[in-house]
């Protein structure tokens, strides 16, 4: 987003006694310096506040930064007193080798001093006041930010907790988006996907989302097939929204309930592994920001197909009902099992003892993969940035497309009267919306 960053450093470098975990490897401690030394190279200001003892990486840090302060009792050293009294037998305070009077009069590694981290906050406002001023309020063109005709405070009572039931998804975007307004694009094709844009506080943001229950199938008249499934149709149409949301410099908020992808020999005659793949190559090239929301469940290809964590999503936001995993447990257990069921996934032994054993060994499998599907348990791993109350994410997204619209200076923002998303309504529908 190249939004300003601010640190406030107080950090004494690595816990040593858990060191084998942070410092070496690709994203070990040193990577922080990397990313501050893009950061820096983009043009995105850094600004560093010192607020206490900063030793060996946690000195590093800050100096990349375009302006640093420090407090009166900071200081930031290669090496802290105690080694230097152990290794040179020097008896000095760190204080006195990286405190203020040395970085600000004397190093020049910091611009000013303070007397306290109240005033230092106060300092790092200031900065940040001095910066270039949001795009956010010239993009809304005068409209402000409109309340949903429906309250946000409805969702949790429109999606279901069991992942089995289905739900109306388009009740989701009316709690979500200003007035409840809502422009669908390709509205008649892959209708297992729902795509479209909507003004959030007032911006416009454009949204993917999953339909649930059962869909028409284009492929067989008068019969019906399961949405919450990427077929054929609905894999081009997100690709091509996607990629003109990109051209659009709009931004795409994808909100997943997804089980993965249609499978069986019909699937690959049609070549859906050439669709994905052409899907996974825009979410990859895309430079508009993303952010993705786990609803309910985020499964399979289809999680990594609708911009999952590994896609770059600025920020990937998780219910605490969502159900990350390439598969769901009882399908797994089936599947490690396959050889001892029959075709209805019926135990094929008559042997109790036997049954017994697998029975038990199935139920296991399903419960362990059950317990490692938990968002808490996502949450700790790092697998998913942030859980969110579902009737608090409209407020989530509010903030997220402002954000987008706040560094703009490095991707075209188009008038809406030029969006490349018009084209394809032309094409399929003969006329705008």
């Amino acid at each position: 987003l190249r939004l300003p960053a601010l640190y406030l450093v107080d950090c004494s470098g690595l816990y040593l006694p858990e060191q084998r975990r942070s410092f070496a490897g690709a994203t070990g401690a040193g990577h922080i310096f990397k990313m501050n030394s893009l950061l820096s190279a983009e043009g995105v200001p850094q600004i560093a506040g010192v607020f206490g003892d900063c030793i060996a990486g946690g000195g590093y840090m800050p100096i990349i930064s375009d302006r640093v302060y420090m407090t009166e009792q900071a200081y930031m050293v290669i090496a802290g007193a105690a080694l230097i009294k152990g290794a040179k037998s020097q008896h000095i305070t760190s204080l006195d080798i990286g405190g203020p009077e040395v970085h600000v009069h004397q190093s020049g590694c910091a611009d000013e001093r303070v007397p306290d981290d109240a005033t230092l906050i106060d300092c790092l406002r200031r900065e940040v006041a001095r910066l270039p001023s949001s795009g956010a309020a010239f993009y809304r063109g005068g409209v402000d930010s409109m309340e949903p005709a429906h309250s946000p405070a409805e969702l949790p009572g429109l999606v279901p907790v069991d992942h089995r039931q289905a739900y109306d998804a388009t009740e989701i975007l009316a709690r979500l988006c200003d007035q409840s307004l809502f422009w669908e694009v390709l509205p008649s094709v892959g209708q297992e996907m729902i795509c479209g844009v909507a003004r959030v506080g007032g911006l416009y943001a454009g949204f993917v989302l999953n339909r649930q229950g059962l869909i028409d199938d284009p492929e067989a008249s008068d019969e019906q097939r399961p949405a919450g499934i990427l077929y054929r149709q609905g894999i081009a149409k997100i690709s091509a929204f996607s990629r003109a949301c990109d051209s659009d410099g709009i931004p795409l908020i994808w909100l997943q309930d997804i089980s993965g992808f249609d499978i069986g020999a019909e699937a690959e005659r049609h070549g859906l592994l050439a669709y994905g793949s052409n899907l996974i190559y825009t979410n990859s090239t895309n430079e508009t920001p993303m952010f993705t929301v786990l609803l309910r469940k985020a499964s399979g290809a289809g999680y990594y197909a609708m911009a999952g964590l590994p896609y770059d999503p600025v920020v990937q936001l998780s219910t605490p009902i969502s159900r990350l995993s390439v598969m769901e447990g009882r399908t797994l257990a089936i599947a490690s099992y396959n050889s001892k069921l029959d075709d209805d996934f019926e135990i094929v032994t008559t042997d109790p003892d036997e049954r017994a054993k697998i029975e038990k060994r199935m139920a296991e499998v399903e419960a362990r993969i059950e317990a490692d599907m938990d968002p808490y348990v996502a949450a700790r791993q790092m697998d998913t940035d942030e859980i969110v109350r579902l009737d608090e994410l409209r407020d989530w997204l509010k903030v997220l497309v402002e954000m987008s619209y706040q560094g703009v200076g490095y991707r075209r923002v188009k008038n809406p009267r030029i969006w490349s998303l018009h084209d394809l309504d032309v094409l399929m529908n003969g006329g705008r919306a």
